[in-house]
């Protein structure tokens, strides 16, 4: 596992309706490390939580990361940690900046678009983008008003020209959005699934290139979707050890208690730390950061979510 950063919390603002923002700097006040439009870092908590959060400001700024944190109705811990228990000049651990959402260099104009706490790593592409003189053009959407974070900010930048706003009585129409685009756009996603799922069902429909198709995920699937689970065994690659999975428990939580090293973060699928392959059996893939290419392939799941169709996994584990 990677060393985790010492930083001190500098500042912690609300921003707009249950949104606050986290400004951290090294606790030696010295640079953080560089990181790219749309990377995020894992925050450790205090209460012992994990969660990933993107970093929003310009990736030019390394004297600090700005995070911003949407307090969750259902939250299990981690939002709820952030807004109730984070005060500034706290000190706390977090990961180095890691990208899985970044701007592809061969886009000759990029299509953001936002929605709700979302923003994150739109911010920062927008920010990038105009830092280095790229063609773009944001769209973001919320519920209402008190509800958009940023929007000031965005509105005061030199790029405000390329933001839009859709609030309220005025939604985005997204088929009308990406059926205006010409075929050397990529267009960048990240807000509620519905909001993912409707641009990239919308672009596949309109024949866009999957590989012009990028989008960023905040939560794990919902699990209830999926039938009821069933116990299933994981075999060790390289020892031959069985290891049963209960009905009431994750691969990753049998894997652990089995004694298996095995590093987790969101536990949700979405951030890819525990990404394990997958030598011989189907996995039922639970996770939103493999592509359906990857998980059609078979040969990786993420064991903190992930379970399986055949009745053996056998994994590349000791």
């Amino acid at each position: 596992m990677s060393q985790l950063l010492t930083v001190r919390l500098a500042a912690k603002e609300a921003i707009a309706k249950d949104i606050c923002t986290l400004t951290l700097v090294a606790a030696d006040d010295g640079p953080l490390p560089t990181f790219t439009a749309g990377a995020h870092v894992d925050v450790h908590l205090p209460n012992g939580i994990v969660r990933q959060y993107s970093i929003c400001n310009a990736p030019t700024e390394t004297h600090h990361y700005v995070l911003a944190v949407l307090m969750q109705a259902n939250s299990r811990g981690g939002s709820r940690g952030v807004h109730e228990q984070l005060a500034p000049g706290q000190l706390l651990q977090i990961s180095a900046p890691r990208n899985h959402f970044p701007l592809d260099p061969r886009a000759a104009r990029s299509l953001l678009i936002a929605g709700g706490i979302g923003i994150t790593p739109i911010l920062a592409m927008a920010r990038a983008l105009a830092s280095s003189g790229g063609a773009f053009e944001l769209h973001y959407a919320a519920g209402s008003l008190e509800r958009m974070a940023f929007r000031a900010d965005i509105a005061a930048c030199d790029w405000a020209g390329a933001a839009h706003f859709h609030v309220g009585q005025t939604p985005l129409n997204v088929a009308q959005l990406l059926a205006d685009q010409s075929e050397d756009v990529h267009v960048y996603v990240c807000g509620p699934q519905g909001l993912i799922n409707s641009v990239i069902e919308t672009a596949m429909r309109l024949g866009w290139a999957d590989n012009r198709i990028h989008r960023e995920f905040f939560s794990g699937t919902d699990t209830a979707a999926f039938d009821l689970n069933h116990a299933f065994e994981i075999e060790l690659a390289r020892s031959g050890r069985i290891i049963t999975v209960q009905p009431d428990q994750t691969a990753a939580q049998a894997l652990i208690a089995a004694g298996v090293p095995l590093l987790t973060s969101c536990e949700q699928g979405v951030c890819g730390t525990c990404l394990t392959r997958v030598l011989v059996g189907k996995p039922e893939h639970r996770d939103l950061y493999l592509t359906p290419e990857e998980q059609a392939a078979n040969d990786q799941f993420t064991p903190c979510c992930s379970r399986a169709l055949s009745p053996r996994l056998v994994l590349d584990l000791g």
